[in-house]
């Protein structure tokens, strides 16, 4: 014969703890993260990449305007979208310095997975624009970033 056992929850315990007398666990305390904001640039068009640098000017802008500091701000390719780190290729290399000069905190990311991918189809070697680096996965940063609790902006 089993006997059935209703799940507790981890605050039902506790308080159960508590009410007989046993001191309630030390939970540890988690570190907030200083959340920040991510933009994907994922396409090949001009104007999803225009959007992200004028939202990431925007942001800065609307958060100065409050009289608060601007959050941390990073900018992924992934895809398609690489193009617009990339030296030989991109079609805002002046809006993107400018933006650097207006945010110079601001984070310029490439996917290396999609930057290798573009290298062996095209048969050449792809350098970045001024201040941008590379990230193992565009994906996978983008991930990172929203698990930490930063808010996600398409571009």
């Amino acid at each position: 014969m089993s006997e059935s056992v209703a799940p507790v929850s981890r605050r039902g315990f506790l308080a159960g703890a508590t009410a007989l007398g046993a001191p309630a666990p030390a939970v540890p305390a988690v570190a907030q993260p200083r959340a920040g904001i991510v933009i994907l640039i994922d396409r090949n068009d001009p104007h999803v990449m225009g959007h992200a640098i004028s939202y990431s000017g925007n942001l800065s802008r609307y958060f100065t305007g409050k009289g608060q500091a601007v959050p941390p701000i990073e900018v992924v390719a992934n895809g398609l979208g690489i193009d617009v780190f990339r030296a030989d290729k991109s079609p805002l290399k002046e809006p993107l310095a400018t933006l650097r000069q207006m945010i110079p905190t601001v984070v310029f990311s490439m996917c290396a997975s999609s930057k290798s991918i573009a290298e062996s189809r095209e048969n050449l070697t792809i350098q970045l624009i001024d201040g941008a680096r590379l990230v193992p996965f565009g994906i996978g940063r983008m991930v990172e970033l929203q698990r930490k609790g930063w808010a996600y902006v398409h571009g």
